[in-house]
C-alpha cells in the first residue's frame, strides 16, 4: 500500500457523521404545552445515548488514525474492531429508542420514534457488513489486501453519506427539537479526540 490506508481518505465524512450522530437533532427548539413532558423523554434518551454515542465518536476518531505504516493483519484489526464498536453502538441507540417508546405528542411522536428505531438498527446493520468485509481481506498478500481495503474505503463513503441523510430525517418536528435541547445528545468530538486511541484494539 506504499504507506497509504484507504480508509483515512474518509476521515472528514466521519467527523461529520460524528457530529450528525451526536448531535442526533441539531435543530434549536421551543416547546408547545406537551413540551415538559417530551423534554422529559428526550432527557431519558440522551441520558443514556451519550455513551453510544461516545463510542461511536471514538471508533471514527480510530478509523482515521489507524497507522497506514502498520502490518495488514494491524490495520485489518484495527478497521474490525472500530466497525464492529460502531456497529454495536448503533444497535444500542436503536435499543433505547425502542424501549423509550413513542415520544410525548400523539402521532407525530409516535412516527419520530419508530424511525428513530428504523434509522439506528438500519446503520448497526450497515456497519456489521462493513466489519464482515474488513474480515474477509486477505492480509497474506499486500497487493490484494490493498484492493480490497480500498473496496471497503468504498464501501464506508456509501454509508456514511447515505448514513448523514437517515439521521437528517431525525432532525424534524418537536421531538428533535427536544433531543437537540439534551446535553447527552450534544457530544460532539471533533478529529483526533484525545479519548481515542491510535489503533484499535481487538
Amino acid at each position: 500500500m506504499e504507506g497509504t490506508h484507504p480508509v483515512k481518505v474518509n476521515n472528514r465524512l466521519l467527523v461529520a457523521l460524528s457530529g450528525a450522530t451526536a448531535v442526533l437533532l441539531a435543530v434549536s427548539g421551543c416547546s408547545d404545552d406537551t413540551g415538559k413532558k417530551r423534554d422529559e423523554w428526550a432527557k431519558g434518551v440522551c441520558d443514556q445515548a451519550a455513551t453510544q454515542i461516545k463510542k461511536i465518536n471514538d471508533a471514527n476518531t480510530a478509523i482515521s488514525q489507524v497507522d497506514s505504516g502498520g502490518t495488514p493483519q494491524d490495520v485489518k484489526t484495527a478497521d474490525a474492531a472500530a466497525f464492529q464498536s460502531i456497529s454495536d453502538a448503533y444497535k444500542s441507540l436503536s435499543g433505547i429508542f425502542s424501549t423509550a417508546g413513542p415520544a410525548p405528542g400523539g402521532d407525530e411522536g409516535t412516527t419520530f420514534q419508530q424511525n428513530a428505531v428504523s434509522v439506528f438498527s438500519a446503520l448497526s446493520t450497515q456497519y456489521a457488513s462493513l466489519k464482515e468485509q474488513v474480515d474477509g481481506l486477505v492480509t497474506s498478500d499486500q497487493s490484494k489486501f490493498a484492493d480490497g481495503l480500498q473496496t471497503v474505503s468504498d464501501s464506508l463513503n456509501k454509508t456514511t453519506t447515505a448514513a448523514q441523510a437517515s439521521l437528517s430525517t431525525l432532525q424534524q418536528g418537536d421531538t428533535g427539537k427536544a433531543l437537540a435541547k439534551q446535553p447527552g445528545c450534544q457530544q460532539v468530538s471533533g478529529s483526533g479526540s484525545p479519548s481515542a486511541s491510535s489503533s484499535a484494539s481487538s
